[in-house]
């Protein structure tokens, strides 16, 4: 403890300790002064309320001449209606725009400043990649199309609501964006869920070398996100956990390894619990309601349409064989 410095005033005895109290009253002031004006900016930045409703979309006229078909598919068949549809019951602060365009070459997606690109680059690979006839795990051409084409634009839409709504995320957010599609397409009917997952896995797996041993460049493991492999691995095991009969033959035929199974439940009941708690209140529940009746209506008609359109596909043949893993 020091004494008084000159200059400063020593406590009066005969005040009661008047002035000791003095600095402490200023502290608090001062303290009070503080909170109040963050608590000012704090109003002053803070989000807007979100409201349902604020999916947008735009089909914009490929670069690539090649691409025209893939526009014209899409625009015909309402697929940027429909998913504008779909996303409708998220409770937004700001419009959120669905995009296809042409990437000069490169098969991309990504989400920046409130839109989603999804390159027509991607879409054709798609569309390149899916086999020539329906699978045997009981998933149709149409669905290895579909399944990874739903999962993209709903990947990038965590991605978005993340930013948006300023969701706090542990972990990579490439991974918890897979999370957030796999989540979305668990909650259609039953049928519809399983094939699109199913198409959405099948898609990853294309994307890795064959066989129990495989070799990648080393620096593969420092992508932001996962080996292709892992992310197949990822959505089959949110599944199996969410739903252990409807996916049970994918631990049965060993595309899901049975250790790895073990502890899916766990993993989907941690990823429940953080959509309902960070997600959740984002969500318009009267809308969300019509969710089913909106993809029963359009994904049949869907399916159909591509069903038709394959043998006009540039279509390479299925690398695994028909038999293919998803």
């Amino acid at each position: 403890m020091r004494g008084p410095m000159d200059g400063e005033l020593a406590p009066d005895a005969t005040s009661g300790g008047a002035m000791r109290r003095r600095p402490a009253a200023i502290a608090a002031a001062t303290l009070i002064a503080i909170v109040l004006a963050l608590s000012a900016i704090g109003t002053a930045n803070a989000a807007p309320r979100g409201k349902p409703n604020q999916i947008q979309y735009e089909y914009v006229p490929p670069k690539n001449p090649a691409h025209q078909p893939i526009h014209d598919q899409m625009k015909q068949g309402r697929a940027l209606e429909n998913l504008q549809e779909l996303l409708s019951p998220l409770r937004l602060p700001y419009p959120l725009m669905l995009k296809v365009a042409g990437c000069d070459g490169v098969a991309n997606a990504w989400y920046e400043n409130e839109v989603i690109t999804v390159c027509y680059e991607l879409l054709a690979e798609i569309q390149k990649n899916a086999p020539k006839q329906d699978l045997p795990i009981g998933i149709s051409r149409a669905d290895t199309m579909l399944g990874p084409a739903l999962d993209v634009f709903l990947h990038e839409t965590g991605h978005a609501v993340f930013h948006m709504l300023e969701i706090p995320v542990l972990g990579r957010e490439e991974d918890a964006a897979d999370q957030f599609s796999a989540y979305l397409m668990l909650r259609l009917g039953k049928d519809d869920a399983r094939r699109m997952i199913l198409g959405s896995a099948y898609s990853y797996n294309l994307q890795m070398p064959q066989g129990p041993h495989v070799t990648v460049p080393l620096n593969a493991f420092s992508d932001e996100h996962s080996l292709p492999a892992q992310r197949a691995f990822n959505v089959l095991c949110i599944a199996y956990g969410a739903d252990k009969k409807l996916f049970a033959d994918v631990v049965e035929k060993d595309y899901l390894p049975k250790k790895r199974a073990e502890g899916c439940a766990y993993e989907y009941e941690d990823l429940t619990f953080a959509m309902t708690k960070l997600i959740g209140p984002h969500i318009d529940k009267r809308i969300a309601a019509k969710f089913h009746e909106v993809w029963t209506r359009t994904i049949s008609a869907r399916r159909a349409r591509l069903a038709r359109q394959s043998d006009t596909l540039d279509v390479k043949p299925d690398p695994v064989g028909t038999g293919g893993k998803p």
